[in-house]
């Protein structure tokens, strides 16, 4: 990757790196730098957004095999799940960077930073992978994360209101069942890296709703009802319990959304 010296354009050249460990070290290093933001840059989209490997091979969500974690290889599929979430929570911050010009500085400056923990949460994910005779690529993995990138990528309101404040922030509720799960087998190191994930997506979902918010103030949006609608319109998922709502308020979600979120079968 040849660097220029504009934070978006480089975000941009990770964002395309096929190679994922490539793309984590290049947005580790982005984050150490200090560098010029092309704050007002229009960028035309180049082809292979995002860059990614040819495994694991990408299948539907139905195909992807749920196995026991009493197993080794029920443990390696459920990391391996994780792992390819991580990836694609790579590309989506940097996404964001990228694909939506005209914001402050301080916008660029969070994504940066999520891009860069989802990177180290990929890569714990990848060596504990390793240690249970895996490695990513070699299960087959699913794509809704992209997707509902693919569905918002003209408005970056829907695009924040839908993938971190609705997708990510479902990994607030997945995180702990996930973690008592590993605890259960025996697996503190899977466990401990779980910790971590759930500590540092509390941010990113706060990230997610404090630029959700401003978008909202900028467009004379309320941001319960514009939510709703978004959800209808991008065919967000249905969300279901139990839900974390210890996490969610620490990620910003008011009381009137964690109402609504237990009482409708949209939230």
């Amino acid at each position: 990757m040849t660097l220029s010296s504009e934070l978006r354009a480089n975000c941009l050249l990770a964002l395309q790196t096929s190679e994922p460990f490539a793309k984590a070290d290049q947005v580790l290093a982005l984050s150490a730098e200090e560098t010029e933001i092309d704050l007002n840059v229009e960028f035309e989209e180049p082809c292979g957004v995002p860059g990614r490997p040819e495994r694991p091979e990408l299948v539907p969500p139905f195909q992807v095999k749920q196995r026991s974690i009493h197993t080794i290889q029920g443990r390696a599929a459920l990391i391996h799940a994780l792992t390819h979430i991580e990836f694609n929570a790579i590309n989506l911050a940097l996404d964001v960077i990228w694909r939506y010009p005209g914001f402050p500085a301080n916008y660029y400056r969070d994504w940066l930073g999520v891009a860069a923990e989802e990177a180290k949460h990929f890569l714990l994910l990848a060596a504990h992978l390793n240690t249970l005779d895996c490695a990513y690529g070699e299960l087959p993995a699913h794509d809704g994360l992209w997707e509902m990138a693919e569905r918002t990528r003209h408005d970056v309101l829907a695009r924040i209101a839908l993938v971190p404040r609705t997708l990510e922030a479902r990994g607030l509720d997945a995180s702990l069942p996930i973690r008592n799960k590993l605890l259960e087998v025996g697996d503190e190191d899977g466990a401990a890296i779980l910790d971590i994930i759930l500590h540092d997506e509390i941010g990113h979902v706060a990230i997610g709703n404090r630029w959700y918010r401003w978008l909202c103030a900028e467009r004379g949006l309320d941001p319960v009802m514009t939510y709703t609608q978004l959800a209808i319109d991008y065919r967000a998922p249905v969300l279901k319990p139990p839900f974390n709502f210890e996490a969610r308020r620490a990620a910003g979600f008011n009381e009137m959304e964690l109402t609504l979120l237990q009482g409708t079968t949209r939230h």
